[in-house]
């Protein structure tokens, strides 16, 4: 099932018992954050959505760790598992292969969902149930300051709008937003970013918009980094299997997704920029404090009664590695499309995303890891890996122990350790450089004739299937 709000996934979730309201008052200074550590970081049913009703000098309830688990992700997109996302990727790549016009058109029925995913234009929408064009403010906002060490206080799950001011294509990405003042804010996007490309290419006021909320498919989308060409506002409706509403901004030529709880209009000015931060990331680390663009409100329109959702961001795991998990696992039949050995992929909480990612290959001819390593990282995004582990079809990349007991036995460091350099992420403290430092493969495969090592590759330990079965079938025998 999909959603058309966040107010349908936060009825869902409390329905099933995935849901608290914390009822007592609370301060969005630093307290949030502690209680949303603690839950994010809690194993099964502890951990939960959060609604805080009562936030301390505001009567907006504000929305934390609706993402924060693999059903509760899984829930909002609209499936039972994380999984079932890869394969509805997966058929529609088959779709694009070569086949007969039989075969396509016996396929046709699985492109309608396709056809509809455009966004549908709405004239009138809740997010614009009360519109501020008049000294618009941020000031009634419950945003969080986060951890002691921030610059200040920030937006941390915005949908942020721009379009390309030579081609016209939009873009929707989440980058964090520090507040300067009612009317200020830094925008951090990253030179790696599209909004980033699009303020390059700017060379006047560049129009703006940031939503918060909406349909949890397009809060999601905004995280994804997806392929240059594809428009989130469309994926989002593929997602759903339904077009986004969007409604025109009041003072941009921009739209924005009519189901949002806030809409932030404004302007970004290329020549214009200002210190943002630090702040307390996902690395468990404080960003540094850099020049980002500063971005100007014009308008805040919103519900007559919104919910303000947000979302905490350090030390994992927090509730945005299950945002990353859903793009690893969506992702992966393009990965297997470009690269057919592939079987698997994890990239895992304590790699934050982007310093770790394992993944499993049939090998069949020498070099054949190195050749998997190279083109992920020029596949897109996946350039900012830092670390890549390849391992045998066989091994199980989501047991972290099996990986790194194989990552540890199965190298030789002279042979099997590739070193290089390249972009790095903005957010890597550890880089030679700002944005460009080293790089690590490591080939963690099993070596064999293939690969001429100097002596015999012993056999795995493993007990016979009949003495297993036995076992199996005896266990309660045993008394254990």
């Amino acid at each position: 099932m999909g959603f058309s709000d966040l107010r349908e996934l936060v009825a869902h979730l409390e329905r099933r018992g995935r849901l608290r309201r914390v009822t007592v008052p609370v301060s969005r200074d630093l307290e949030i954050t502690e209680i949303v550590d603690r839950v994010s970081k809690a194993r099964g049913e502890a951990n939960v959505a959060l609604l805080f009703e009562r936030v301390q000098g505001f009567e907006m309830p504000v929305l934390v760790n609706a993402f924060g688990s693999g059903d509760r992700m899984a829930t909002a997109l609209g499936v039972e598992r994380l999984d079932d996302l890869g394969a509805r990727v997966a058929k529609l790549l088959d779709l694009k292969m070569p086949g007969s016009f039989l075969d396509k058109l016996k396929k046709l029925g699985t492109l309608l969902d396709v056809a509809k995913a455009s966004p549908r234009r709405v004239s009138t929408a809740p997010c614009q149930e009360i519109v501020e064009t008049v000294n618009p403010s941020v000031s009634g906002l419950p945003i969080l300051k986060c951890w002691p060490g921030d610059g200040g206080r920030y937006i941390t799950l915005p949908a942020v709008f721009t379009r390309d001011p030579v081609t016209g294509a939009r873009n929707v990405g989440m980058y964090r937003l520090q507040v300067f003042d009612d009317r200020t804010l830094g925008m951090h996007w990253q030179t790696h970013k599209g909004g980033a490309e699009h303020q390059h290419r700017a060379t006047a006021r560049m129009p703006v918009a940031i939503a918060l909320g909406g349909d949890p498919a397009m809060v999601y989308a905004a995280s994804a980094p997806l392929p240059p060409g594809i428009d989130e506002v469309v994926f989002a409706g593929w997602l759903r299997g339904e077009g986004v509403e969007l409604v025109p901004c009041r003072t941009i030529d921009l739209e924005v997704p009519a189901q949002a709880e806030i809409v932030l209009e404004g302007y970004v000015d290329p020549a214009e920029r200002r210190l943002e931060g630090p702040f307390g990331d996902h690395t468990g680390y404080y960003s540094l404090a850099r020049d980002y663009p500063v971005f100007h409100l014009t308008a805040l329109t919103r519900r007559a009664r919104p919910i303000y959702p947000t979302t905490i961001v350090g030390r994992p795991p927090q509730e945005d590695y299950w945002l990353g998990k859903a793009t690893e696992r969506i992702f992966l039949p393009i990965m297997r499309l470009m690269l057919p050995e592939i079987v698997d992929v994890n990239m895992p909480a304590e790699g934050v995303f982007h310093n770790m990612v394992i993944v499993s290959i049939k090998k069949r001819y020498p070099g054949q890891a190195r050749k998997v390593m190279q083109a992920l990282w020029g596949m897109g995004l996946m350039m900012l890996a830092k670390t890549i582990v390849v391992v045998s079809e066989h091994v199980n990349v989501h047991d972290l122990s099996e990986v790194a007991w194989r990552a540890t036995g199965n190298i030789d460091p002279k042979r099997d350790l590739v070193i290089l350099e390249g972009p790095m992420d903005d957010l890597d403290h550890a880089a030679l450089r700002h944005r460009y430092g080293g790089k690590l493969g490591v080939d963690a495969t099993e070596k064999g004739p293939l690969d001429e090592v100097a002596q015999a590759w012993p056999d795995e330990i493993r007990m016979s299937d009949d003495v297993r079965d036995l076992v199996t079938r005896r266990w309660t025998d045993y008394g254990l």
